[in-house]
């Protein structure tokens, strides 16, 4: 199956000389970005591309499961049609994440950096599955048990959001406030406009794909935020992911679910800003020095951001340290 290219979902103002590609999570919506796109990105060239089966990017074989290279395929088209084949910052929450570094795997001149948030590299976890994922593996009846799951979950605005509070570590954290209210609606109506045949063929090319041997082939340099209390990625699974990269800065946020730009968005503002001004202030003029020289800088700088954001951000996360033994016996 050969997939159109997702349409542009523009964002970002255009004030400065980067450009941003953001991919939301599984059941969400580009639309989300408007209310929760780092500032940072907002003031570059930057747009955001929905995930395969979801409004506005419908499959062109309804209910069909794409597979990795066609979707990595079609994302590349679209960033040839809307930057001229120059290279993007990719910015991927959860699922969007683990398409971001399918991109970057498959194209790597198209890519200048990748921005992870609460993301994995494998579909299942690591044999771990969510209630949609296995609502769908039910024989026979599975399709039709997720399209009555998904059809109610998405009925009423309050139905849509209380059936999103896992995703959040503290419940009084702004996840309630107007602007979360406004935005969490508008993902909901997108959200409605999508066959649910094409979120479950989506799912489906997630649960089957996993790029954890992959890995080590992405040479760009990676930011990988993890929230400590993410209930709906392991953080185990999160800092294996950095372990098994070559090139990656790794940000652990205490009292912190899977939506660090929700739960805090000034500290998470914050640490990809840094990340961004360290991949513009390290711009090696072509002749002048070699790239192996700029990648060393590159490193050299990322140790150097590991340290002051340490400092910065809250640094008691010994429910991650656990996860990071186990990480490492399991690899």
């Amino acid at each position: 199956m050969t997939l159109t290219p997702p349409p542009a979902h523009w964002i970002g103002s255009g004030e400065i000389q980067q450009n941003f590609v953001l991919i939301h999570g599984m059941v969400m919506a580009p639309s989300f970005w408007e209310a929760y796109a780092p500032a940072a990105v907002r003031h570059g060239q930057s747009l955001a591309y929905p995930l395969p089966g979801h409004h506005p990017w419908h499959l062109d074989k309804p209910g069909q499961s794409p597979q990795a290279q066609e979707v990595a395929s079609a994302y590349a088209s679209a960033i040839r049609r809307d930057f001229g084949g120059e290279p993007v910052n990719l910015v991927g929450h959860s699922t969007g994440g683990f398409v971001a570094l399918l991109i970057a795997r498959d194209y790597p001149e198209l890519v200048k950096s990748v921005i992870l948030i609460g993301a994995f590299a494998c579909g299942r976890f690591e044999g771990q599955e969510r209630l949609a994922a296995r609502l769908l593996r039910v024989p026979h009846v599975g399709p039709y048990l997720f399209r009555q799951f998904f059809n109610r979950w998405i009925a009423t605005p309050e139905q849509f959001r209380w059936g999103s509070i896992e995703c959040v570590y503290d419940k009084n954290c702004p996840w309630q406030n107007e602007k979360a209210t406004e935005a969490m609606e508008e993902v909901r109506q997108q959200l409605a406009r999508a066959r649910p045949e094409d979120i479950a063929a989506c799912i489906r090319f997630m649960s089957d794909t996993s790029l954890l041997h992959d890995l080590a082939k992405i040479t760009v340099p990676v930011l990988n935020i993890v929230g400590n209390n993410d209930a709906i990625v392991p953080p185990a699974h999160q800092l294996r992911v950095s372990r098994l990269m070559k090139r990656v800065q790794t940000v652990i946020l205490n009292n912190c679910g899977h939506l660090p730009m929700v739960e805090h968005q000034e500290r998470t503002e914050r640490i990809i800003g840094s990340f961004i001004d360290t991949m513009e202030a390290i711009h090696v003029q072509p002749g002048v020095r070699g790239t192996s020289f700029a990648r060393s800088a590159v490193d050299d700088t990322l140790r150097l951001l590991a340290a002051a954001t340490q400092r910065r951000e809250q640094t008691g996360f010994s429910r991650v340290q656990s996860h990071r033994t186990q990480c490492s016996t399991s690899a």
